[in-house]
């Protein structure tokens, strides 16, 4: 029997220090409906890593499969374990810069060993801003327009990776691109008469594309499909002793400073989506005043740096580390949440129902014949849709042409050079051709207008494809 929540209070759970455990069945009820759906979703785009992982780290898929795993776990943890009320996710915006800094390493214990360094700088910022509260006065202090250059530098990575990666994989990966391109920001689409087919679609565009994806590359002899009966059993053991920092041994001092760049720009860009979270959290607030909300950005901190440090001791780095939010998930619950408690009674039931069988899903030997060759598709369109969105908000954050120009030349500094010199060059041009602005130039927006109007496009096109994922 589940726990009865009073009206207009907090969801019920067991407080320990700053943080919530809600149990699901006991302080969160459960929703069958919506296990399947988030646990596949989740399986299929967060587990699209993997092969980054085989890739950069030369480990088997066994062991990379076991590592999504137990970063699986740790995005729940977000939500069950510590009572933060975000849908949790990856800094996504981070990973082409990620590859960026790895690409100057060779793969193996030496790569393993640069991306520990890259956890343990970006968990010590999330601890220290944390704890001092200083990541506002940071954030702000750091321009627009420098902000606008490191989003791109992620756009540019993004697209780069991707274009190296299509010789190998011609015909799906342009298929997956176009499919999914088309569904979320084809204007014509957007335009086409309001239906339960379009609502489907488009409230499925990526597996739409991955479908799409697999059949065209089924058909040009590119995948092949191998599905087998049984559980998946981790190698646990042969994980920890393949990418355990005590395993591998701890980066040397010059990695890490070499990693404090890369390390600041996941940060801001970390902090962006703590924004984003804030804005589309504050609305579902004023839209249920049964429930309130617990929104603590300290709080927030801790838990990114406890779980991108959990990680680390229990299955190695990750390549796309821990972050608040999973952006489309977070809209398409909030969107079910403001309908009322008679269809989601806490955004608790939402965030935990989404993530709770992904890990059950996961051990099973058919689903992973259907997901495995698959994933190299899935971490093509998340790559692609990360830099097409980080393209667009980059340029919307300046509106001069010379700071058009400038979030450019950052934006390739940062790609093809790597974040120290993207940062450092971004500075010096700065300063050179803008000069010292007192507060916030005139024609551009601020950040928290371009978080409001990202929140507000995602939740109307959520909110056009929502009837049909109620449904499911």
């Amino acid at each position: 029997m589940t726990i009865k929540r009073d009206h207009g209070a907090v969801q019920p759970g067991i407080h320990w220090g700053p943080f919530t455990l809600r149990i699901p069945g006991v302080h969160v009820g459960l929703t069958p409906s919506v296990h399947f759906q988030g646990g596949l979703l989740l399986l299929a785009t967060g587990g699209a890593t993997a092969p980054l992982l085989m890739q950069y780290f030369g480990v088997s898929f066994e062991i990379a499969w076991t590592v999504m795993l137990v970063m699986f776990f740790w995005v729940f943890a977000q939500t069950f374990l510590f009572g933060d009320v975000y849908s949790a996710g990856g800094i996504a915006a981070g990973l082409p810069l990620t590859l960026v800094f790895l690409n100057g390493f060779d793969p193996g214990p030496e790569a393993i060993r640069a991306m520990i360094a890259v956890t343990l700088v970006v968990s010590f910022l999330f601890l220290f801003f944390g704890l001092t509260r200083l990541g506002e006065r940071f954030n702000n202090l750091v321009p627009a327009t420098i902000k606008a250059g490191i989003i791109m530098g992620a756009a540019v990575a993004a697209f780069q990776s991707e274009f190296d990666r299509l010789p190998n994989m011609p015909f799906t990966l342009v298929t997956a691109w176009v499919v999914v391109l088309g569904l979320m920001f084809s204007a014509p689409f957007a335009r086409l008469p309001n239906s339960r087919l379009k609502a489907l679609v488009a409230a499925n565009a990526m597996l739409v594309a991955f479908a799409a994806a697999g059949v065209v590359g089924l058909i040009a002899g590119e995948l092949r499909f191998d599905i087998q009966w049984g559980i998946f059993v981790p190698p646990l053991g042969e994980t920890l002793d393949t990418l355990a920092p005590w395993s591998v041994g701890l980066p040397s001092w010059s990695v890490i400073l070499s990693a404090v760049p890369i390390g600041v720009m996941i940060y801001v860009l970390a902090f962006g989506d703590l924004l984003v979270a804030d804005t589309l959290l504050k609305e579902a607030d004023r839209a249920r005043p049964d429930e309130k909300l617990d929104i603590d950005a300290t709080r927030s901190h801790y838990v990114l740096a406890i779980r991108n440090l959990a990680q680390l001791v229990t299955a190695g780095p990750l390549v796309m580390l821990h972050g608040p939010i999973w952006t489309g998930v977070q809209v398409f619950l909030i969107e079910r949440y403001k309908k009322g408690r008679n269809v989601m009674d806490s955004l608790f039931t939402g965030t935990t129902n989404f993530y709770l069988m992904a890990i059950p899903i996961g051990l099973l030997m058919p689903v992973l014949g259907i997901i495995m060759p698959m994933l190299p598709v899935a971490l093509s369109v998340t790559i692609i849709l990360t830099g097409f969105a980080c393209a667009y908000v980059a340029m919307s954050m300046v509106s001069s042409n010379i700071s058009r120009g400038l979030v450019l030349a950052i934006g390739v500094l940062t790609a093809v050079m790597g974040p120290a010199w993207g940062i450092g060059s971004g500075v010096v041009l700065y300063f050179l051709l803008l000069g010292r602005e007192e507060g916030q130039p005139a024609g551009e927006p601020h950040e928290e207008d371009i978080t409001d109007e990202l929140a507000t496009r995602d939740a109307e096109a959520s909110a056009s494809s929502s009837p049909s994922l109620q449904r499911s």
